[in-house]
């Protein structure tokens, strides 16, 4: 009896691995508005682009509150355990929403640092992923009312700009967030944060641009 129940599991666990290696794998990396309300919640926006997307993608979410980019920022993503839980994944396509927290005056001042870190972080993910995978980098929503000393000027002058010129020396994709919700600051409650609506203004912007560029 126990021999068939061990053979059972063996089975099913062989199935589901099947089934999750034939789906187009996504990895959502970022900060809180990645992560949302939860890591599973049905808000976040990785869990409503995957509801609009279908089931021919997996997206999974690897979202931390309150990361930087930047190696020297006050809580880098770079020391959390998604960022190697990002490796094992081997996503096909990878989402990195991250800067927001950097433009915090603690933070910027390692602003000469931005750019190689950033080309350091998709060079780390792309040894773990398929040949023919695809990076998008995000240029993150607006910032409706500056608060934790998350600077609107400094993303939209400064860091905008770095991620134009990542995007041109790495082959990376753009996605623009900031412009769908620019007049939208009511999508903002705390004036950093999408609500729910925001968030899913975010995951159709990215299944937009994920589902036209295949």
């Amino acid at each position: 009896m126990k021999t068939k129940i061990l053979l059972l599991a063996i089975a099913l666990f062989s199935f589901s691995h099947a089934y999750s290696q034939s789906k187009i794998k996504i990895a959502c990396v970022g900060n809180s508005i990645t992560q949302g309300p939860g890591r599973d919640h049905q808000d976040s926006y990785p869990l409503q682009l995957q509801e609009m997307i279908g089931d021919e993608y997996l997206v999974k979410n690897f979202g931390v509150s309150g990361r930087t980019l930047l190696k020297k920022g006050d809580k880098p993503y770079w020391n959390e355990p998604q960022f190697k839980q990002v490796k094992r994944f081997s996503p096909d396509i990878l989402i990195i929403k991250l800067g927001t927290n950097d433009s915090k005056p603690q933070n910027w001042i390692h602003k000469k640092d931005f750019k190689q870190d950033y080309l350091d972080l998709i060079a780390a993910f792309k040894t773990a992923m398929p040949q023919n995978s695809q990076v998008y980098i995000c240029i993150p929503v607006p910032v409706a009312k500056d608060n934790w000393g998350i600077n609107e000027k400094v993303m939209i002058e400064e860091i905008r700009p770095l991620l134009l010129e990542i995007s041109n020396e790495t082959g990376a994709k753009i996605i623009d967030l900031h412009s769908p919700l620019k007049e939208r600051p009511d999508l903002l409650p705390d004036g950093v944060h999408p609500n729910t609506e925001g968030l899913g203004i975010m995951a159709q912007t990215i299944a937009t641009e994920i589902t036209s560029s295949r």
